[in-house]
């Protein structure tokens, strides 16, 4: 998963990267709030990690400023503090947040209580590839075959991959970035334009149009969404 930490301590956001890391999560570090937000504007992510005293903008802030977004109310947010005030867990909860917990953090538990977290928000599904159907679409991802209305559609393995994850995230607001981690690799560099070649063939290949009940949509300075449209009785 593509991962937010909002964390000013060095020692601290260095014990929870290398946790996340190894279990096979890409960390973005953030050590203010007022940045983490700033990146929230162009770029995805599948889970935030929050600290509650911040530079900028607080955890709590953040929390809020998040749950205002229409693209990001339903982002699983966990919160991980020294601050084990009750009113403070009470507030984070009532605010939205999925857990809370205190430092210093087991790092199983917290991968165990990330993993219940987003799992309730119905995003798991990406972490693992598995048979996929979404009406007249079905997806293969073993053998690499996609087929629309039983005819098998031919696509490279890197289409294959960007499709499948499209659909994976029905309705979801995907960055460039994003994409670029979680279909091409994480360390990889190409251009944007790329993506959007990519993004033009499967668009094209698969059939996703409104007339068919989905369109692929662009979404300028950010990314791309699937999302369902009505047909036309």
């Amino acid at each position: 998963m593509r991962v937010a930490l909002l964390e000013d301590s060095r020692v601290d956001a260095e014990i929870l990267t290398q946790c996340l890391s190894q279990a096979g999560h890409s960390v973005h570090l953030f050590g203010n709030g007022n940045e983490l937000t700033a990146e929230l504007r162009h770029e995805s992510f599948d889970l935030l990690l929050l600290d509650w005293n911040t530079p900028g903008m607080d955890g709590n802030q953040v929390l809020l400023w998040v749950k205002t977004q229409h693209n990001l109310n339903s982002l699983p947010v966990l919160f991980i503090t020294a601050e084990d005030h009750e009113s403070n867990v009470v507030t984070a909860l009532t605010n939205g947040a999925d857990d809370y917990l205190v430092k210093p953090v087991r790092c199983r538990e917290l991968l165990a209580r990330i993993e219940v977290a987003v799992r309730r928000t119905n995003l798991a599904a990406q972490a693992v590839q598995r048979v996929l159907t979404y009406g007249d679409w079905h997806f293969e991802p073993h053998d690499k075959r996609v087929s629309f209305q039983q005819q098998e559609i031919m696509l490279s393995t890197k289409e294959f991959d960007l499709a499948y994850f499209l659909f994976a995230n029905m309705g979801r607001l995907l960055s460039r970035g994003h994409l670029l981690e979680c279909v091409w690799g994480i360390s990889v560099n190409i251009p944007t334009r790329t993506i959007d070649t990519h993004i033009s063939k499967v668009r094209t290949q698969c059939r996703l149009f409104p007339e068919n009940g989905l369109r692929l949509v662009s979404v300028y300075g950010y990314g791309y969404r699937l999302e369902p449209t009505p047909t036309k009785e």
